[in-house]
């Protein structure tokens, strides 16, 4: 997508000249921000001291028919100054709707999102991973796709055809937060012979039954998440390759709402050529509404990661337990701060996350974030990134 990024950009030039622009809008933020890590690098290729980032996201959107017709373009840049890998030109959306009736079709690269977990989503198939935007990996690439959803009275039903795989970023040889090898997504390696041209997958059905929200899934494709394959590269140094297995996924995701209460569920079943097995992410929020008589709300937050590959699973969080905070004040600057914290219950190891953000004015707003390990065991996937705990504060401006 990033070498296809300029010619697609002047389609999406093109296309806004030849369409009416009644009801058109320009919107979008640009975003400067700097990281400070704790500890010096883990290895003597990685840059130290402050690390600093420019941001920029503007969106125009335009529709027509009565909102049965719309576009919207979302180009998306960032770079960095310590690690190249960082540094992206992407396209977040560039897509054409199409309403008529029940009927809804999106065509172009679009995002969808899937899940209810606060912590982990483990459902949000469709699209790549950001994981270089931020570790938490809530941010994701643009996916080609032909979406068709049918709206009906027993709940909307999703078709998507998915032509085109985005590989996973992986921090450069000079970044932080990544592991003792490096990772060169030069040389990625696939179970399929049409590598990133696969097309893959994938039907949703979801409904809201009085107090629950219910989504179900299949898809069948590239897995998202690459494994890690030990290699060399032509020095002699060890590196990692990435390798994309197929898969066949089914999936659930399920909200039960009762006043202040939220109970989630999250699950999994993945079966391929390496490996069967199955994860599940299960938990609660409660809310508590105008705490002292005041404007603040304050949520808890419980949930609980198990996967069935236990301590050879991947993904980090494989028998983990995340407890954590959300505290809204209500108040006209928007002031709200998330706070959590995962532990592995098996080894005992910690990983923390503070994230606070406000409004300065109607245009701009400062957002701090802490990310903490500790006591990180050996055999935890977290031991690479033992020294790379971080502060950041970002500073964005609206229009």
């Amino acid at each position: 997508m990033r070498s296809g990024a300029l010619k697609t950009g002047l389609l999406a030039i093109t296309f806004l000249i030849s369409v009416s622009l009644e009801g058109a809008e320009w919107s979008g933020y640009a975003t400067a921000e700097t990281r400070v890590f704790e500890r010096s690098p883990l290895s003597d290729e990685q840059k130290g001291g402050v690390s600093a980032a420019v941001i920029l996201e503007p969106e125009f959107y335009a529709d027509w028919k009565e909102g049965d017709r719309a576009f919207e373009f979302t180009p998306y840049f960032r770079f960095d100054t310590h690690d190249g890998g960082r540094n992206i030109i992407d396209l977040r959306e560039l897509s054409y709707l199409i309403v008529n009736g029940d009927w809804e079709v999106r065509f172009g690269v679009s995002k969808v999102f899937w899940g209810v977990a606060e912590s982990q989503h483990l459902v949000d198939t469709i699209n790549q991973t950001d994981l270089l935007a931020n570790p938490d990996g809530e941010d994701k690439l643009g996916q080609q796709m032909i979406q068709v959803v049918r709206v009906t009275d027993v709940g909307d039903f999703s078709l998507f055809l998915l032509p085109g795989f985005r590989e996973r970023a992986f921090p450069g040889s000079e970044g932080r937060l990544r592991s003792s090898r490096w990772v060169d997504t030069d040389k990625p390696l696939y179970e399929s012979s049409a590598e990133e041209g696969h097309i893959d997958g994938a039907i949703r059905w979801f409904n809201i039954i009085g107090d629950f929200d219910v989504g179900l899934h299949y898809f069948r494709g590239t897995r998202r998440d690459p494994l890690l394959v030990p290699s060399l590269d032509v020095d002699g140094n060890s590196i990692f390759r990435p390798y994309y297995e197929q898969m066949d996924q089914v999936g659930l995701d399920l909200q039960y709402t009762n006043e202040g209460w939220l109970f989630k569920f999250e699950g999994i079943a993945r079966d391929t050529s390496s490996k069967e097995y199955s994860a599940m992410v299960v938990g609660f929020e409660y809310t508590l509404y105008g705490i002292g008589g005041s404007a603040i709300d304050a949520g808890v937050l419980l949930e609980g990661h198990f996967d069935s590959r236990g301590s050879n699973a991947f993904n980090p969080l494989n028998r983990d337990l995340f407890f954590g905070t959300r505290l809204t004040w209500n108040d006209d600057v928007d002031t709200a701060l998330v706070a959590g914290g995962f532990v592995d219950l098996d080894n005992g190891s910690v990983f923390a996350r503070v994230e606070f953000e406000r409004r300065i004015g109607s245009r701009h707003k400062i957002e701090f974030e802490v990310q903490k390990l500790t006591n990180i065991a050996s055999r935890d996937p977290f031991f690479d990134l033992r020294r790379d705990s971080y502060a950041q504060l970002s500073l964005s401006q609206y229009w």
